[in-house]
């Protein structure tokens, strides 16, 4: 009948199908995993260049002084003064007391002593009158 040799060498035969058989199939599903990574790749970029394009026309500079001459009145809008404004690199790297502020550090914004800036003055934050 059979020899022990043509016995191993069936068995041999099968465990090289199953083996080839699951390489297979492993590789069909990593290349499933790297197709839905290149299609959720692609999803994000177009996500992103709709925000670029949203981005682009919320910030256009005639849409926004449109904008700021409608709400003027009903925000109570004040001009912008150069000396509201500071860069990122004179922002401070911990926050401030009030013994810290001095003109030299924030640019002549803080001259006037803790006293003074409680008076009875409108307090304006962000060009809104408060």
């Amino acid at each position: 009948m059979f020899r022990t040799s043509d016995i191993v060498l069936i068995a041999v035969m099968v465990s090289a199908a199953a083996l080839t058989f699951k390489t297979k199939r492993e590789a069909e599903e990593q290349l499933a995993a790297v197709h839905k990574i290149q299609a959720q790749i692609r999803y994000e970029e177009d996500t992103i260049d709709l925000l670029k394009a949203d981005w682009s026309l919320l910030t256009q500079p005639s849409r926004l002084q449109k904008l700021a001459e409608t709400y003027k009145s009903q925000l109570e809008l004040e001009p912008v003064s150069a000396r509201q404004i500071i860069g990122l690199d004179d922002l401070p790297a911990k926050p401030l007391t009030i013994e810290d502020l001095s003109s030299e550090r924030l640019g002549g914004m803080a001259d006037s002593s803790s006293k003074e800036l409680m008076g009875n003055d409108p307090v304006v934050t962000g060009g809104i009158v408060q």
